[in-house]
């Protein structure tokens, strides 16, 4: 395993982390009795399979049903020095429960501390302003600090690029989980300005919300030859020493082995990506044309100044996605969970546009205005079907 300095916190992180959304029993809380054998079995030989190949860094999070409890049955079992424990909680407008459900947490985990405690979810500027009120979240977590039983304090975010930032800025956090992959670059600015403040860089669902790479269309697998989609995308994200390390969202042992095939490539990254990023770029100029590739996303209104929340900028991206790389699997998955994702996924489906001139109104700084409304009536033909819930609320 390759290790990097994960910020000002000075933990030594693995490249890879293990997620804990994918192995659990349930979404829900039940009772330990109802956690079958083979459950357990399963999630304790992935975590031993973890620290075997040296992933040190354990990621949970109050909302992930049975995962704390579950993990509480097996991480004790080992040195309390040789792990990285993380969990979430998020981020709620009274204090006092977020405080209960930590301490929920940390009774589930049978540990005595947690080295990194993310505020859950700061995804909207409200729940931004909400932590970091005089006695919010924020402060609870920095009394839990004082009282040992939270090392260091960060925050996991699906929210806007400048959401993110403004965050960071702030200076409170030591670390930040986000999204950040080779199909969507947009928070490249957020991790800068991490960098600046010297906080660790945690990138969330990478081969998931990355691209559902552990299942890829033929097309993808063909342009990133000799590497599979998921290798070159992890090898992508690494190759950036801003990144600090990636979340395999195992759910079994032998999720970790793709991955690992990663390590030795690292020292010859850019000679390994380059013939790849390039066959990308000209398969996607060749669908899409190379005019639509460079500006597409220019001028495009957020979902919150369209009528209707249509999320454009998400939903012209999936189109993109699907006809440059056949990616109609993962682009009705995502496409689908508009309109019931929340502040974690925002906005709404192509299904019920605004008038003709409404919609010219808000694309009135887009270079191709004329040619979007006929485009998302494409993508929900492509992209449309049943809807999606979050994994959390399945």
């Amino acid at each position: 395993m390759l290790y990097r300095r994960f910020g000002r916190t000075e933990l030594q992180m693995p490249v890879f982390s293990c997620g804990g959304m994918r192995y659990q029993y349930k979404w829900q809380d039940v009772s330990p009795s109802e956690v079958p054998p083979q459950s357990q079995d399963n999630l304790e030989a992935t975590i031993r399979r973890a620290l075997e190949v040296g992933i040190t860094h354990i990621e949970t999070a109050r909302g992930y049903g049975t995962s704390e409890m579950q993990l509480g049955r097996i991480l004790p079992q080992f040195p309390r020095e040789k792990l990285i424990v993380q969990t979430k909680v998020s981020s709620l407008s009274d204090p006092r429960e977020f405080r209960r459900k930590f301490e929920q947490s940390l009774k589930f985990l049978q540990l005595e501390y947690v080295d990194l405690l993310g505020l859950h979810g700061i995804n909207t500027e409200e729940l931004l302003r909400d932590s970091l009120r005089l006695g919010g979240c924020w402060e609870v977590a920095k009394q839990l600090q004082r009282e040992g039983r939270v090392r260091f304090i960060g925050f996991s975010t699906h929210g806007a690029t400048d959401t993110i930032v403004k965050t960071i800025e702030s200076d409170r956090f030591d670390y930040v989980n986000l999204h950040w992959y080779y199909i969507n670059q947009n928070n490249w600015p957020a991790i800068a300005a991490a960098t600046r403040h010297d906080m660790g860089v945690f990138i969330i669902s990478p081969a998931d919300k990355g691209g559902k790479l552990y299942a890829p269309p033929q097309k993808l697998v063909e342009l990133c030859q000799p590497l599979s989609p998921m290798a070159f995308n992890d090898l992508f994200c690494l190759s950036h020493p801003q990144v600090h390390t990636l979340s395999v969202g195992a759910a079994r042992p032998s999720d970790f082995d793709e991955h690992l095939k990663v390590l030795p490539l690292l020292e010859e990254a850019e000679t390994v990506l380059a013939p790849i990023l390039e066959r990308l770029e000209e398969a996607a100029i060749a669908a899409l044309g190379a005019e639509w590739y460079y500006t597409w996303h220019k001028g495009l209104p957020t979902y919150d100044r369209t009528p209707g929340q249509v999320n454009i900028p998400i939903i012209l991206w999936l189109r993109n996605l699907a006809i440059a790389y056949d990616m109609v699997d993962y682009g009705t998955m995502r496409y689908n969970l508009l309109g019931s994702g929340g502040h974690w996924f925002p906005g709404n489906k192509a299904n019920k546009l605004p008038s003709a001139r409404e919609l010219q109104r808000c694309l009135a700084s887009s270079p191709h205005a004329d040619k979007v409304p006929a485009l998302l009536a494409e993508a929900d033909r492509l992209l449309g079907g049943k809807e999606v819930k979050r994994l959390s609320e399945s």
